[in-house]
């Protein structure tokens, strides 16, 4: 497959050349994206239960306080047998088959999220929503310059800007932007792709990127 051609936009949304990315993790044509959406969906759901912290419990008979003695005697009073108050069909009993603590995280290989990750990135770019920016910012963050830089191209869209790590200005200007969610090129992953409008890469992120997954790292 031939590389993708990606326009780079500049300072208040100036064209500022273009730049070549591999076919591989953006050139993926439609069909093959639509065939391969269960597999996203695992990669997606397997990453959201991972998130969990599984540390909901509730107390079962051997962790309530009291209930020790038998409430009345087994025989003569009329009433049914009981051997403790703290049972589940009393107030302030326990309860039965409630929730413990436990680890939700699901097996997935990295081959598995490696390729979603290609085919969102390629779904994006097929419909015209992967852009690559130069901010332009050089000494100290502005937020205002980025916001001239994404306005034109993304509008009010969420949409997630992805960094080289030496982009430390770029990611102070654009973190308290609400409709942004800024991440470093080695954080990207299928979620954070499926849950943007748009996807915007700096030059340097862009680079790291593709320079990393080339290298044979996870995507």
């Amino acid at each position: 497959m031939a590389d993708v051609s990606l326009n780079v936009t500049g300072a208040k949304g100036k064209a500022a050349g273009d730049v070549k990315v591999p076919a591989e993790l953006f050139g993926i044509g439609q069909d093959e994206v639509r065939s391969h959406v269960p597999l996203v969906h695992q990669v997606v759901i397997a990453q959201l239960a991972a998130a969990r912290q599984g540390t909901h419990a509730v107390k079962n008979r051997a962790r309530i306080s009291g209930g020790g003695r038998k409430p009345w005697k087994q025989k003569g009073t009329g009433r049914a047998r009981q051997g403790s108050i703290r049972a589940p069909q009393f107030a302030g009993g326990a309860v039965v088959h409630g929730p413990v603590p436990r680890d939700y995280s699901q097996r997935t290989p990295k081959k598995m999220k490696a390729a979603a990750l290609r085919y969102v990135l390629s779904d994006r770019c097929n419909a015209g929503r992967v852009h690559v920016v130069d901010f332009g910012i050089a000494d100290r963050p502005s937020t205002k310059a980025a916001l001239s830089v994404l306005e034109p191209l993304v509008a009010q869209r969420f949409t997630t800007v992805v960094l080289g790590r030496e982009n430390i200005n770029e990611w102070m200007s654009v973190r308290n932007l609400p409709t942004v969610h800024v991440l470093f090129a080695d954080q990207l992953n299928t979620y954070d792709v499926v849950t943007a409008e748009d996807v915007v890469f700096t030059k340097e992120g862009l680079e790291s990127f593709t320079g990393g997954t080339k290298s044979g790292k996870e995507a």
